[in-house]
């Protein structure tokens, strides 16, 4: 484990990603103390007083009117967590709640929550200590905050939820008993300045970032084997195309296949009398395709950082004039956009790299044997495969739907408009998972493409591919059970092998853009 200095409002992508693999410590910067005490302390002070503060001695959403007494105050924040641990459905997985803990550590500690320190320890503590509460995926509308998600999580910090232990639902006092850690008690506010904000939609959204990440790149390979494999032109890569554009994840794109295709064999093979004048735009229009989809990912990922970094509860404390100020950062508007957006970008590069396959198999375009089986009627090589590729690409169709324009009203209509944020980063994990599946069967089909072509050699780095997969699953000559190759090369994709190839390349542009 690798200690890191929590530095309020200026975590890092590489730092969320970290605390998403598991592999950090967290502790909070020392300078954070003063501006969380001070901000404690007007709450405490508002506590004391006669006047109503939403959240502090009042109740909750449409029942903000109904005043508490001081002698209830402790129990209405108790109350509250209870009352809104409702979630249903399978549990966040761990890299999720991991996120979730640390980015409401770091939301809290920059001073205008207004609970105690002890909040925050107690946050770090079950994350440095490994714990996992159980967290149950469905239940957010993402306004107000992620409040079922996130009460779930403090009701485990409080000792009376429950953790996840290999897996396993176990009642959460006697974890946090062994791992030495004290059950949280609340004080004014503090439960409500755990359960509003976007931490929950905003770790989902990261975890979907960072699990595409390795099946982006993963498409830029396999999209370059794929040229090779129809004996694509490597024209429609030149730089001078790409400038007169100028948008920055086509031009990058543009690089990232250019550093692919260099020095094959193949190219060269055809430079001179191919009668083809232009190539299938699922060949010559990879980088304006995946480039536009770079961009939004690229934006997302900026949006997704500023949001781990925010400050999302509500009523937010100004301790320099002692005020708490009713608003709305809790509403996830910005996450459900951002997912959206991921979303679209997930479904085309799976769509685009299911018509390479559909071109590959079809010899009357890509040249090669049909389906890509040498002894055709006798053996029906990819063509069923491809018919997988096609469902799963339209099935992303269906999930790529905006969920940021559904808004359902809740709360007796106090809260009537909300984001579904929550909802739109979950989905992306299916998502991902069919481009995945889809990019695994179009390498299993640009390697046989690539066979036909033999003795002809492809590039240093695309030989390299096909020699991994060929390690993993051999050459399909004759027709065989295939659902097994498909999968070992989906888990190629998923892995970051293929990714690990194209980082090797020199001088290419980053793939996140730092903020």
């Amino acid at each position: 484990m690798t200690a890191t200095l929590l530095d309020p409002g200026r975590l890092t992508l590489d730092v969320l990603q970290a605390v998403h693999a598991g592999g950090v410590t967290l502790t909070v910067a020392p300078h954070a103390a003063a501006a969380v005490q001070a901000s404690a302390a007007v709450v405490q002070s508002a506590a004391a007083g006669q006047a109503p503060v939403y959240g502090v001695n009042t109740g909750f959403g449409k029942l903000a009117n109904q005043r508490i007494s001081e002698a209830d105050l402790d129990t209405l924040q108790l109350n509250l967590i209870r009352s809104h641990s409702v979630g249903v459905g399978a549990p966040l997985q761990p890299p999720v709640v991991r996120l979730m803990l640390a980015t409401k550590a770091a939301s809290l500690a920059r001073g205008h929550s207004g609970v105690r320190p002890v909040v925050i320890d107690t946050l770090l503590a079950v994350l440095n200590a490994g714990l996992v509460p159980y967290v149950p995926s469905q239940g957010s509308v993402g306004a107000s905050g992620d409040l079922a998600p996130l009460a779930h999580m403090t009701l485990a910090m409080m000792g009376e939820g429950e953790m996840l232990v290999d897996g396993e639902r176990r009642p959460a006092l006697p974890v946090l008993q062994q791992a030495g850690i004290a059950p949280l008690k609340l004080a004014a506010k503090e439960g409500l300045a755990l359960i509003n904000g976007t931490q929950t939609s905003t770790a989902l959204a990261l975890h979907a970032l960072l699990a595409f990440e390795p099946v982006l790149e993963s498409a830029l390979v396999i999209g370059a084997l794929t040229i090779d494999a129809a004996r694509g032109s490597d024209g429609p890569f030149d730089p001078r195309i790409h400038a007169l554009r100028g948008q920055p994840g086509q031009i990058d794109v543009a690089q990232y296949y250019r550093a692919l295709l260099q020095g094959s064999a193949i190219r060269a093979s055809h430079a001179e009398g191919d009668d083809r004048v232009q190539d299938p735009y699922c060949l010559r229009c990879q980088p304006q395709v995946v480039g536009a989809c770079l961009d939004q990912l690229r934006h997302a990922a900026l949006v997704l950082v500023r949001e781990a970094n925010a400050v999302t509860d509500n009523p937010l404390v100004f301790a320099e004039d002692g005020a708490m100020i009713s608003g709305g950062n809790f509403h996830a508007e910005p996450v459900a956009l951002a997912a959206d957006g991921m979303a679209l970008a997930i479904a085309e590069v799976g769509a685009i790299a299911e018509r390479r396959i559909a071109m590959l198999i079809d010899s009357g375009v890509s040249r090669l044997p049909p389906f890509l089986t040498a002894n055709a009627g006798l053996n029906s090589g990819f063509m069923i495969a491809h018919v997988t590729a096609a469902s799963l690409a339209s099935e992303n169709k269906s999930l790529a739907h905006p969920a940021s324009v559904d808004s359902l009203p809740t709360s007796a209509n106090q809260e009537d408009h909300v984001s579904m944020a929550t909802f739109a980063a979950r989905r992306l994990q299916a998502m991902i998972n069919n481009t995945a599946h889809i990019l695994g069967i179009e390498l299993l089909a640009a390697a046989q493409g690539i066979e036909f072509l033999r003795p002809l050699q492809s590039s240093a780095a695309l030989e390299e591919v096909h020699a991994l997969l060929r390690s993993h699953c051999p050459s399909i000559d004759v027709d065989r059970y295939l659902a097994p190759d498909i999968e070992r090369a989906t888990a190629l994709v998923h892995s970051g092998a293929l990714a690990r190839i194209l980082r090797t390349l020199p001088a290419l542009p980053a793939l996140w853009i730092p903020a």
